[in-house]
């Protein structure tokens, strides 16, 4: 089975818009520290697919918190437990209800780190074959945006507020100058993880908790801009 691992980001829906003739199966893994927005991009994106997008959520964990809570754990060396417990369980999940040598789609964009990411999850997860629309059509980030804009979907809020990635708000993998953005979009976020973070005893931040960080501290990462290359001058055929 040729199945997509769509994560309502815009480079994941533009590797899916791209090979949306080869996939059998897209599947939205739901946190409910999503952006609501994030499900009405969701809506969208099934329209120009032509595709109904399947729902999963973890039967066990609904939350970021509810995962670093249970587990006592919030991140380290060897990743984030949420990213375990929320999204790769509930994939193994389904691999097990659906056995077989299944072929994955991943929205990695052409960017040199991406590229790496896409060798480390072929080194491992080999039992799987894997495809990457973006970097096999060497398209960037900023005209995977630029695509999005020509089809005629409005990109998550989460981008529109600066942010590079339409992850969790409050994703525990985020940075001083992401923590620090958070604090003035999502106080009410910012001031939860920091009471967990004291709970646990354990920070999002190496060396650092949320409650100590300075206001000025971390780098600002600029808006993504929609570029417009080779794709983007073709036209675009939208499935109804």
């Amino acid at each position: 089975m040729n199945c997509m691992w769509f994560s309502t980001g815009v480079s994941s829906f533009i590797a899916a818009f791209l090979a949306k003739n080869e996939i059998d199966e897209f599947i939205y893994t739901h946190i409910n520290d999503q952006h609501s927005d994030s499900l009405r991009f969701l809506a969208e994106s099934e329209v120009i697919l032509g595709h109904k997008i399947t729902v999963m959520q973890s039967e066990y964990y609904r939350s970021v918190e509810d995962v670093c809570r249970m587990r006592r754990y919030i991140n380290g060396p060897h990743g984030a437990q949420c990213t375990v417990k929320l999204k790769k369980e509930v994939r193994k999940r389904w691999e097990y209800e659906n056995p077989g040598r299944h072929t994955y789609f991943w929205g990695l964009d052409c960017s040199e780190r991406e590229r790496k990411r896409a060798e480390r999850i072929i080194e491992s997860m080999p039992q799987f074959d894997h495809r990457f629309p973006l970097i096999e059509n060497n398209v960037t980030k900023e005209e995977a945006h630029g695509i999005c804009l020509k089809l005629g979907v409005k990109r998550p809020v989460m981008y529109e507020l600066g942010y590079h990635n339409n992850n969790c708000v409050g994703c525990v993998k985020g940075g001083m100058g992401y923590w620090n953005k958070i604090r003035i979009d999502f106080p009410h976020v910012f001031d939860s993880r920091s009471k967990m973070e004291r709970d646990i005893g354990h920070s999002c931040i190496r060396g650092k908790f949320l409650d100590e960080l300075k206001p000025d501290e971390g780098r600002n990462e600029k808006l993504i801009t929609e570029e417009c290359g080779i794709f983007c001058e073709l036209e675009m055929e939208v499935q109804t």
